[in-house]
């Protein structure tokens, strides 16, 4: 028999999942959660038990994403060669990751709209901490300008994160993104201390 901490856990699961399929095809508003909860054979109480309320479940749901967008741009950025690049390759892997639908729906439109300032939530939170971290060693190392490395990490991420809500919510997102990942690679390289 399952332990009930097991069982929990693959409850929390199936909620999640399911509803990352509800909100990306429905949006959050639309989405049904009786039929959401139905279709992983649990009742309401099981996503009150786990999420408080719907509500909730976005919230579980977007962290899930924006730190899977996170840990993405972060592996695409560790191959970059060096650190300045890295972090050009984060930002800009976090924009273009603005194009993927479920991304575009749940963290980029709605997420905002129900949830409130991005910049608040606890993944971005984790993002703007690893985004610090980088930015101290550049300026140790004389790549970055003498800056305060929370300013530098907050706008770089600040950045980043508005030019993927541009895109996402542009009528022609595929046309809006080159524009903003040129803009944010200028904006990045005014902290530049030499030519790189």
């Amino acid at each position: 028999m399952k332990k009930r901490a097991e069982s929990m856990a693959e409850n929390r699961a199936k909620l999640l999942a399911a509803a990352r399929k509800a909100f990306a095809a429905h949006g959050y508003a639309a989405a049904s959660m009786d039929e959401l909860t139905s279709s992983v054979g649990l009742t309401r109480g099981a996503l009150y038990h786990n999420f408080g309320d719907k509500k909730g479940l976005l919230s579980a749901v977007v962290d899930q994403i924006d730190s899977e967008m996170a840990d993405y741009a972060h592996q695409l950025g560790a191959q970059a060669g060096d650190a300045w690049q890295g972090l050009l390759v984060e930002g800009t892997a976090y924009i273009e990751m603005a194009l993927n639908p479920e991304v575009q729906r749940i963290v980029l439109l709605d997420g905002p709209a129900v949830l409130g300032d991005p910049s608040q939530w606890p993944s971005q939170s984790s993002c703007l901490q690893s985004t610090r971290q980088t930015v101290v060693k550049l300026i140790a190392d004389g790549t970055m300008q003498q800056v305060d490395a929370e300013a530098a990490a907050r706008l770089l991420n600040g950045a980043a994160l508005n030019a993927a809500l541009w895109v996402a919510a542009s009528p022609e997102p595929k046309t809006v993104l080159p524009k903003a990942i040129e803009a944010f690679r200028v904006l990045a390289g005014g902290f530049l201390a030499k030519a790189n």
